[in-house]
């Protein structure tokens, strides 16, 4: 009895087969698989898909190092990102260079302009794949629009690039070759909410016909010369983020020099004379010290205030 019960629930198993994946991680798997054979003639599998949202926070808790960092850009200026990590990389450069995957591990190095620009094509059409995959389905609006923007090499400055708001995470792990020679993991992350205007930003470009190698050879061509025009908007938003980073600036009176046991002598309540000019001609500084502007103590609305005052030029030069 035990044995029949056992064979019954394996042969249920077997015609019920595995659970379907949801809508977005159905698209996406097709969309990786179409987008590596059509942009590099490269047979991928995707073998496992985990989807979750994310904070900003925890989103930065995911790179792995050495990977490469893909900004995508979207409707709204929302910004996402794809991670490739290195062994991945590595395949994707090992089709292009040599024309196969091969089985060595990859060389621990950080990515370069260079892999940037032999990936781009392959995250664009990824993106484009996962759009039309999606159709007009409830989903449909959720990625819509979003290409290849920039690269970066190091995580640390997606804190001040993305957006503080909720990601949908979709962690892929793909094998690539045939038979599989490479296996590793790629992250899709896109703001959860759908921006206004998502819709698809350029037709879907047709694939590369197979008997061309031509066409299959020059992956990342439509992305360079996105990722060209795109240069301009990305260095708006890296100095937007960084411009809006707070800075802590100190306004000094005056220094005073004094031996060691005079500094260990001070007590609360004491009085250090300084010079009377040091309330006309206070520096302001920022980190390390450094002087970037003058100005003069004073008040306003009963609080302790500094007026900024034009520091004095070298003889005929403008000032600053």
């Amino acid at each position: 009895m035990t044995g029949q019960s056992v064979l019954r629930r394996k042969a249920g198993a077997a015609r019920t087969g595995p659970r379907p994946r949801p809508e977005a991680e159905r698209a996406l798997a097709l969309a990786l698989a179409r987008a590596a054979r059509d942009v590099l003639a490269l047979p991928l599998e995707v073998q496992r898909i985990e989807a979750s949202r994310a904070t900003l926070d925890e989103l930065l808790e995911m790179p792995e190092s050495l990977a490469l960092f893909a900004v995508v850009e979207g409707p709204g200026e929302g910004l996402g990102l794809v991670m490739v990590t290195a062994p991945v990389l590595a395949g994707l450069i090992e089709v292009q260079t040599i024309g196969r995957v091969t089985a060595a591990d990859p060389v621990p190095r950080r990515p370069t302009r260079t892999d940037a620009a032999m990936t781009a094509g392959l995250v664009d059409r990824l993106l484009q794949e996962l759009e039309r995959g999606l159709g007009e389905g409830a989903d449909a609006a959720w990625a819509a629009g979003y290409r290849y923007a920039s690269f970066l090499d190091d995580p640390r400055p997606l804190s001040l690039l993305l957006e503080e708001t909720v990601y949908r995470v979709f962690r892929c792990e793909v094998a690539l070759g045939a038979p599989p020679a490479k296996r590793g993991l790629l992250l899709l992350a896109l703001p959860a909410t759908a921006r206004a205007g998502a819709t698809p930003r350029r037709p879907l470009a047709p694939a590369p016909d197979g008997n061309d190698p031509t066409a299959l050879r020059e992956p990342g061509q439509e992305a360079a010369e996105a990722a060209a025009a795109a240069s301009a908007r990305w260095s708006k938003a890296l100095e937007a983020a960084v411009m809006a980073t707070p800075a802590t600036l100190e306004a000094v009176l005056d220094r005073v020099a004094m031996p060691i046991a005079s500094v260990l002598a001070l007590r609360p309540g004491m009085v250090l004379a300084l010079p009377t000019a040091a309330l006309d001609r206070l520096a302001l500084e920022g980190p390390g010290g450094r002087r970037l502007a003058e100005g003069r103590l004073g008040q306003t609305r009963g609080l302790r205030a500094v007026r900024l005052t034009l520091a004095e030029a070298p003889s005929g030069a403008a000032p600053e």
